[in-house]
């Protein structure tokens, strides 16, 4: 877990980052009040952060504020190291926003104690970060979350026309295999084919589960043509050995839709994906285990 440390004291900090970092901890020291700012709002700011309130250019209260709204962002537990511990002071600095604080000097046995608690409330945050944005069953976002991804790529997309597209794929006689095999079955089988959908997939692109058997994938960057290759490999990769189940192993398949962002045509999210929906329902009705692009989007394949 990543740790950062802000005091203007170097001796103090040095101690402190000693301390943390035989701990455990994967310590950054910055002496710098605006460099922290822009390590706690970048995008990758540590878990918790131990900063002295008096440091310059720290501008406590506001980091504070600003922290606090980044929301579903993540939230770094921010302990603030005090020159006293007089209650006009402790109430600014809890006041402000941050999780805790400790007075200067800094007791080594307290910080142990104040950091433990600290990263035991940010893994717990994690967990329930987790369970509101992603499928308890397959791992991968939830539909609320993945809707959420793709309204923000579709008003990306609005302000710098890089192309968006999206795959909608379904388990093939998904019903039949939970008949046949078991519901266990069905869970491994619906696991195991999220997995190898993530497997394909570059690090910028998101899946989700959009209901029971049918995900939905997002492609940023991405036009008709490398949308479809993208849906050839997700079907291969599902096809290409059976799954291992409670039941035995179990062969599966996928129908994939696509459709595509790529000009004025189409300008909200909905509208891509009913038009992947439809593509989907082609794709099941022509035989299943196959790719449709959505006709709308034929045009830019060719081009």
């Amino acid at each position: 877990m990543k740790i950062l440390i802000a005091d203007k004291d170097p001796v103090s900090q040095r101690k402190l980052k000693d301390a943390l970092e035989g701990w455990g901890f994967q310590v950054l020291a910055e002496t710098d009040g605006q460099r922290v700012h822009e390590l706690l709002l970048g995008t990758d700011p540590p878990t918790l952060a131990v900063l002295d309130w008096t440091l310059p250019e720290l501008r406590g209260a506001e980091l504070c504020r600003k922290l606090s709204a980044r929301g579903s962002q993540g939230h770094t537990y921010v302990i603030m190291l005090t020159e006293n511990d007089e209650p006009a002071l402790v109430a600014a600095v809890m006041k402000a926003g941050a999780d805790d604080f400790l007075c200067k000097p800094v007791r080594i046995d307290e910080l142990e104690l104040r950091g433990r608690a600290g990263k035991r409330i940010c893994e717990l945050e994690q967990r329930l970060r987790l369970r509101a944005t992603h499928d308890a069953l397959t791992g991968i976002y939830n539909r609320g979350a993945i809707i959420e991804i793709l309204q923000i790529t579709v008003s990306r997309h609005k302000r710098d026309h890089a192309g968006v597209a999206i795959i909608f794929a379904d388990l093939d006689h998904f019903s039949r295999i939970n008949e046949e095999h078991g519901q266990l079955a069905g869970d491994a089988v619906l696991r195991e084919v999220s997995q190898r959908i993530g497997y394909v997939l570059r690090e910028y692109d998101s899946v989700g589960r959009y209901g029971g058997e049918e995900l939905l994938v997002v492609l940023p960057t991405c036009d008709a043509r490398n949308a479809l290759e993208v849906a050839e490999r997700i079907r291969l990769s599902v096809c290409a050995q059976p799954i291992l189940t409670p039941a035995g192993p179990v062969s599966a398949s996928v129908s994939l839709g696509v459709s595509v962002l790529f000009d004025e045509t189409v300008l909200r999210y909905s509208e891509l994906i009913q038009l992947a929906d439809q593509a989907l329902h082609e794709a099941k009705n022509s035989g299943r285990n196959q790719v449709v692009l959505a006709r709308s989007a034929h045009a830019s394949a060719r081009a």
